[in-house]
């Protein structure tokens, strides 16, 4: 790894992490057998969105990179990439841990500069993967956030986030906090396939209901929504039905999109476990990275209809929505675009 490229020294203050910051542990116990953690004092925690990539929100936490979930599209998976890290299984299983990011998002929030905008987490890998478990982050960086009223949305696959539900009260009594869960899909079979590190989509439910009952708002993120695997009237049917079971505040469909870097190690999995739809694939994502405008309309339209049906909606505005993507139209990706949404 050319990790002298992001530490101080020739790189100056672009740098990554501070010089001689990196530890890098395995740990030989059967939750992380397989996983390298690569433990590193990041110089700069709160990160600016690109103007360029019409987020809904403006600056962000990430206190990993690379995801043990390892769900097979993730778009992240180009990120690694900037470390000399592989970008598919390593992805998966070499995982960055900002040791520091509590303290140093405490010091930053309470610069003069900072003025108490809005910080979405969950938005490029997931902030309760599993190394959540060992390193406990999250509780520190919430309990910086609510120790200064400041608004923040969260975003995740893990239910390890009901460990700081107390946190999470207490901040909400403060500041705006919005949750969402991300459940695209309730196909057993293709969750086990497609997003093998994470927690079933029924355990997410479970999540969801807790979190509602504990006075919580919490919405989902219905993605994504796999073209020809997930997309069927049935399966949108059972997985708005469960959504709205789960007592969530509101459900908002997001189309699968497959940006290079994920798109590889997607078409590689794609051609192992469904050849048969590798040429649909291709055709339906001719145009770039997002499925066609009238396909993407067409599962908002359908999912809006059953969550009607359901009595639940769409997120309203400056709800938990706030963590998901404005649905794109096809063309080229904006350039300069390095914060991207997690699915």
């Amino acid at each position: 790894m050319r990790w002298e490229n992001l530490t101080e020294g020739p790189a100056g203050p672009a740098a990554l992490f501070g010089a001689g910051a990196v530890v890098t542990r395995t740990i030989d116990t059967p939750e992380f057998r397989g996983i390298t953690f690569h433990e590193v004092r990041a110089r700069s925690i709160v990160n600016r969105v690109p103007g360029a990539s019409r987020m809904p929100f403006e600056w962000t936490v990430n206190p990993y990179r690379g995801c043990s979930h390892a769900c097979v599209y993730c778009f992240a998976r180009k990120t690694h990439g900037y470390l000399d890290l592989d970008t598919g299984l390593g992805f998966d299983s070499q995982i960055v841990v900002k040791t520091n990011a509590p303290e140093l998002l405490r010091r930053e929030l309470a610069a003069p500069r900072w003025t108490g905008a809005h910080i979405a987490m969950g938005t490029n890998v997931d902030c309760y993967q599993r190394a959540e478990g060992r390193y406990r982050l999250m509780p520190g960086i919430i309990e910086a956030l609510r120790d200064r009223a400041n608004p923040f949305s969260i975003l995740t696959k893990g239910t390890l986030i009901l460990r700081d539900l107390p946190l999470l009260r207490e901040a909400a009594e403060v500041t705006e906090v919005g949750i969402s869960v991300s459940v695209g899909f309730t196909d057993t079979p293709l969750w086990r396939t497609v997003e093998p590190g994470t927690p079933s989509p029924a355990a997410r439910l479970n999540a969801v209901r807790t979190l509602t009952d504990a006075g919580i708002e919490c919405g989902v993120l219905m993605a994504p929504v796999i073209p020809f695997l997930g997309d069927s009237p049935a399966q949108l049917r059972a997985t708005v039905r469960a959504v709205a079971e789960s007592g969530a505040t509101s459900v908002t469909p997001l189309v699968l999109h497959l940006r290079p870097g994920a798109r590889e190690w997607f078409t590689a999995w794609l051609g192992e476990h469904h050849p048969h739809l590798v040429e649909r694939y291709e055709r339906m994502y001719a145009g770039g990275s997002y499925a066609p405008t009238w396909y993407q309309r067409m599962i908002t339209r359908q999912v809006h209809e059953l969550a009607a049906e359901f009595g639940i909606g769409p997120a309203r505005r400056g709800a938990a929505r706030r963590t998901a993507g404005p649905e794109r139209r096809d063309g080229p990706e904006p350039a300069g675009a390095t914060q991207l949404t997690l699915l």
